[in-house]
């Protein structure tokens, strides 16, 4: 049988396979008020019939001004618990588990007035100028997670990523060019670090955190893989127990521009499960089911995110799993698509 369709565990975290739907922003406009609406609840609910083992939810955020759009999703709100519940429901039914990726925007987010950031430094000359927040703002931010995290467990997600990667809040403290502070957050892992803590106070101790993180910079004078690393090993330290590897985000490419091939991000997946002795998402244009189960075979990640491949195709996991070689097991009511193999 192919890797990719074999079961995975972490912690209490049991998966049917090792096919994730990477969390991607629906910026749904009739989304109100950041609740999840039908749309998302089809979206997420027609991806677990697709056999995906785990759904991450897009970038949820832990203020109104937190998102990158109004159209985006939130869980500030003990309302919000009811609409995830139904969605984090359907998706139980069919098999799958589900975890949510709470965030705030920083200074990339666009509807924001003005928008916040470590530091009064721009994403862009053409940018909003964000307001640094204060001491006691980042504090507050900091229970901002502590609550949402409450929120997510009590709607009944299997699992929570936080997003420091791609520029948002938490990339932004512990980017070097983007944290020019004076007080106790000048120390780059610091607010992540006291993210973390905050989360685990809130989840189940057998409940796995997950991280997804930036492993290079393509700003010029970004940082590189390593200073990731000694970022990654105090999220470690603090309680995160998986890494998602993306790459980029913070700012327009200066010369290092990202690479476009497919799976692009699995060397820093690679590098990451190396040095850290830890699990990995791999993500980055792997929806070619063999590529993407040359990257598990080959050690070089434990799960494997598909983004794009799966907004194109929500049954990209039974698909990919055919092509593998593998007897599809599909719902009750698809099962005439799938006759038994001789």
């Amino acid at each position: 049988m192919a890797q990719l369709t074999q079961p995975f565990t972490l912690k209490n975290l049991k998966l049917k396979n090792k096919i994730v739907m990477a969390p991607m922003c629906q910026y749904s406009v009739d989304a109100e008020d950041g609740i999840p609406n039908d749309w998302h609840f089809v979206h997420y609910t027609s991806r677990a019939v697709g056999g995906a083992g785990l759904i991450l939810m897009e970038m949820t955020d832990v203020d109104p001004d937190g998102r990158i759009t109004d159209n985006d999703l939130g869980l500030w709100s003990d309302e919000h618990i009811p609409a995830y519940r139904k969605i984090v429901d359907a998706v139980h039914k069919q098999g799958a588990k589900i975890g949510i990726q709470i965030a705030h925007a920083g200074r990339k987010a666009e509807d924001a007035n003005p928008p916040v950031a470590p530091s009064a430094i721009p994403v862009t000359n053409n940018s909003k100028m964000p307001r640094a927040l204060t001491t006691e703002e980042v504090r507050d931010t900091i229970e901002q997670f502590r609550d949402a995290a409450r929120r997510a467990v009590q709607a009944g997600f299997d699992t929570i990523e936080l997003h420091g990667a791609h520029g948002y809040l938490i990339h932004q403290f512990h980017s070097p060019l983007i944290n020019q502070r004076e007080d106790e957050y000048q120390e780059l892992s610091y607010f992540g670090v006291q993210i973390i803590r905050a989360v685990r106070d809130v989840i189940p101790e057998d409940m796995p955190l997950l991280m997804r993180i930036s492993a290079v910079e393509y700003m010029d004078e970004g940082y590189d893989i390593y200073h990731a690393l000694e970022i990654a090993k105090k999220y470690q330290t603090a309680g995160v127990d998986m890494f998602h590897i993306s790459s980029g985000g913070e700012g327009p490419p200066g010369k290092h521009k990202p690479a476009t091939n497919p799976g692009y991000h699995v060397p820093f997946a690679r590098k990451f499960k190396e040095e850290l002795d830890i699990p990995v998402i791999a993500v980055g244009i792997l929806e070619d089911p063999f590529l993407a189960e040359s990257v598990i075979g080959n050690g070089d990640a434990d799960l494997i995110a598909i983004g794009r491949g799966m907004l194109k195709n929500p049954y990209w996991s039974m698909q990919a799993s055919e092509q593998l070689g593998d007897t599809i097991e599909p719902v009750r009511q698809y099962k005439r698509a799938y006759p038994k193999k001789q």
